[in-house]
């Protein structure tokens, strides 16, 4: 089932925004997107408005915010599988991060994953973070899923950034092995076993020779 869109609400997003400039940008941005939601043209601009607003929010609402501003547009828009994966595509590493965060309140099935497995090939952390939300928690398979939590170890994010890790970690033996092996390889280079690693092994409830 299809989720709300994420936090923080448009009212509190608003009043983050810099400046009432920002903010009248902002409920433009979110009418133009409301619109191409409820009476889509017969045949659809290339590049509607809302989406240009979306690519130019950072500029409009600051950095700080962009990414929420972003989300929200495509959500407001009900963009679909075909656009969220252009946008993406076509899109810098902000606009990935906000196809990301959407996708939990738009695509209902496992078909976007291919953009969460691209995010998770990269060595942005920001944008790992965003892959491995409540869309990866609810689509990834078991295999990819786990090398996402790998993922995470080596490149420095925060467990606290996966979605449903406790739940999707409970007795998946196959997940304690390969984090008691990579603790194993830590230990025995004389690297520091984080603590993120120590929890998930917890996790999973599945007895190790982790040291």
């Amino acid at each position: 089932m299809l989720t709300s869109p994420p936090s923080p609400t448009r009212a509190d997003l608003a009043a983050r925004l810099p400046d009432d400039r920002a903010r009248a940008w902002f409920a433009e941005a979110l009418a133009d997107a409301a619109r191409a939601a409820t009476a889509p043209e017969a045949r659809p601009a290339p590049h509607p408005a809302w989406q240009h607003r979306f690519v130019t929010a950072g500029r409009h609402c600051g950095r700080d915010a962009a990414d929420a501003v972003r989300a929200l547009l495509l959500i407001e828009a009900r963009a679909d599988p075909p656009t969220l994966t252009r946008l993406y595509r076509e899109g810098s590493a902000a606009e990935r991060r906000a196809v990301l965060h959407a996708l939990p309140a738009l695509v209902d099935g496992p078909e976007a994953t291919p953009l969460v497995d691209d995010a998770l090939r990269t060595h942005d952390t920001r944008l790992i973070a965003a892959a491995v939300g409540p869309y990866a928690a609810a689509h990834l398979p078991p295999h990819a899923w786990r090398h996402a939590v790998l993922k995470c170890l080596f490149t420095g994010v925060p467990l606290s950034a996966v979605a449903d890790l406790a739940r999707r970690a409970s007795g998946d033996a196959e997940l304690a092995r390969m984090l008691a092996a990579h603790a194993a390889e830590r230990t025995a280079a004389g690297r520091e076993v984080p603590r993120d690693l120590r929890h998930a092994l917890t996790l999973t409830g599945v007895p190790t020779e982790e040291p």
